[in-house]
């Protein structure tokens, strides 16, 4: 019957008006939010409240700032080739060691998203670049997409950009610190566990040998083409310094805040000696980088009408009214669903009044575990924008092949969530030694 208070009914306009608008209409979904927004606010009687839609628009601006910085940075990587440089130095390396390559890749994959606080980041740059390798090595392309997918949502997850846990702490005003060491505990050993079932069985099976080597040789030469040196390791070990030197000494170092330590970093790339398009590579990162902006636009725009007329409440007092159980079990299910719209919406929606649910467990590594959760929703059709995306990548034109692949990690994903979410206080207790 709850469901049949205003608020119950006005919740269930406004998804409903999203779900047509980006699954029927195929609107962008930071266009539909906004027009769910301003519909929650027409039912609810507040007609188009112009003042609150405009807040709503910047209520994540330090977020969007964050992310359009840090694409700025992963550009400037890629385009004074260290990325390639490295990858390839992984390869020849550890080519005869299928375990450290095959954990080296994962990492590979997963440094993008872990920058840009975006899967969809990590699938179209370091994904893009390994996906052909793996395939030579052996690995299906169902299987290379699948572990693309999952360690860009690791990376998205990880340290020390995690887009959706800065939005369920900002949803609780709970400050983006602390969460390294958590989100280290619920990433790393999925990533590991992921690469063993994913790839490391085909790497043994075709155990590297002289041809598979000369098979790679041309492409390895290619991503070679700019020399591994200390100095194209710069704008990396400038924000290295600039991030960590904040965090350890937060008393004696500057407050430059991420955007500007991002772009810093970016700056020195001039200083690599690599000729490269300082422009270009902005331009190129704002443009992907915007689509993930606008649907935070969108959802700082719905999560404000949320607030004005009472759904917000009304799902924590929801959440709070749930047995135990039943709570762990929504959120295994509920947030990767929802996350099919879109992981930050998911964990705008339905991580802060979880959080506040969960209120006595360490709120940091709950809303570590949460993070992770809703990340699933990248694999969720139909957006499914890391699934998709590596689909393409490995030239795969039948998503569900990939899913089903993606069914195992996934379910594990969860569970380990849950598991994090069950023994927070004890994580806690032990990052504290």
């Amino acid at each position: 019957m709850d469901w049949f208070w205003p608020e119950g009914f006005y919740a269930l306009v406004m998804v409903g008006v999203f779900a047509v608008g980006s699954f029927t209409l195929k609107l962008p979904i930071s266009v539909a939010m906004v027009i769910a927004a301003m519909t929650g606010g027409l039912v609810s009687g507040q007609g188009i409240p112009l003042r609150h839609l405009v807040e709503g628009t910047f209520g994540y601006l330090d977020t969007i700032l964050i992310i359009a910085t840090a694409m700025i940075f992963m550009k400037t990587v890629q385009h004074i080739g260290l990325l390639e440089a490295v990858a390839a130095w992984v390869i020849r390396r550890f080519f005869k060691r299928p375990f450290l390559l095959t954990m080296s890749i994962m990492a590979i994959i997963m440094f993008p998203g872990m920058i840009t606080g975006s899967s969809t980041a990590a699938v179209l740059t370091a994904g893009a670049l390994v996906a052909p390798i793996l395939m030579r090595l052996g690995v299906p392309k169902v299987h290379t997409a699948a572990a693309i997918a999952m360690a860009a949502i690791y990376g998205m997850a990880a340290p020390p950009i995690n887009i959706p846990a800065m939005i369920i702490g900002g949803g609780i005003d709970m400050p983006y610190v602390g969460f390294t060491i958590p989100l280290l505990i619920c990433t790393v050993p999925l990533a590991v566990f992921t690469g063993l079932l994913l790839i490391l069985p085909y790497l043994r099976k075709n155990k590297a040998d002289e041809d598979s080597m000369g098979a790679l040789a041309g492409e390895l030469d290619r991503m070679e083409a700019t020399p591994l040196t200390p100095r194209l390791f710069l704008p990396f070990f400038l924000l290295l310094v600039l991030l960590g030197g904040e965090s350890l000494f937060p008393e004696y170092w500057p407050d430059l805040g991420m955007p500007l330590s991002f772009l810093l970093a970016a700056l020195s790339g001039l200083l690599t000696g690599v000729k490269w398009n300082p422009l270009e590579a902005a331009t190129e990162a704002v443009r992907d980088a915007l689509p993930v902006m606008a649907i935070l636009v969108g959802v700082g725009m719905f999560i404000q009408i949320m607030t004005l007329n009472g759904m917000r409440g009304f799902f924590v007092v929801s959440a709070l009214a749930l047995p135990a159980w039943l709570l762990y079990v929504g959120i295994a299910t509920s947030m990767p669903i929802f996350g099919a719209v879109s992981a930050y919406g998911s964990a705008t929606v339905l991580g802060v009044p979880f959080l506040l649910a969960l209120l006595g467990k360490n709120e940091i590594v709950v809303g570590s575990a949460l993070s992770l959760i809703a990340g699933l929703g990248d694999l969720m059709p139909p957006t499914a924008l890391a699934g998709l995306f590596a689909a393409q990548v490995v030239k795969e034109e039948k998503y569900m092949k990939v899913l089903k692949v993606c069914i195992v990690p996934g379910l594990v994903t969860a569970a380990w969530g849950i598991s994090v979410i069950l023994l927070a206080n004890y994580v806690a207790g032990v990052m504290t030694y």
